[in-house]
């Protein structure tokens, strides 16, 4: 994935983030465990950590969830690029159980197209 702020911008992009997934587990997202699943935002500027950090300590003070956010919050660093399999994954593979059990559901709800 590549930000792109000309076609979203980073306060929209968080609040993507934050409706897309579990910001309170620690090190999973739903049944996937470790540390790989961890809630995390990296930032690449000052002023993109301080939009982070404000973004979730306003969702932390509304007190939707009830239990605590997990979510870290950190400087970018050099980014792995992962194998070509796990790129655009759910466009290559939507008729795989993982993508009908997880992903469509999702999409579904935030009235996306599946």
């Amino acid at each position: 994935v590549t930000f792109d702020p000309s076609v979203i911008s980073y306060e929209d992009l968080l609040d993507w983030f934050w409706r897309l997934h579990d910001p309170t587990t620690l090190n999973r997202q739903g049944a996937d465990v470790g540390t790989q699943y961890r809630s995390v935002i990296f930032f690449h500027s000052p002023e993109q950590e301080r939009i982070a950090r404000a973004s979730r300590d306003t969702l932390a003070q509304r007190g939707h969830y009830p239990d605590p956010i997990v979510t870290e919050i950190q400087a970018a660093s050099k980014l792995v690029v992962g194998p070509d399999y796990h790129q655009d994954y759910y466009r290559a593979n939507r008729s795989q159980g993982y993508c009908q059990m997880v992903i469509a559901p999702k999409l579904r709800k935030l009235g996306l197209q599946d």
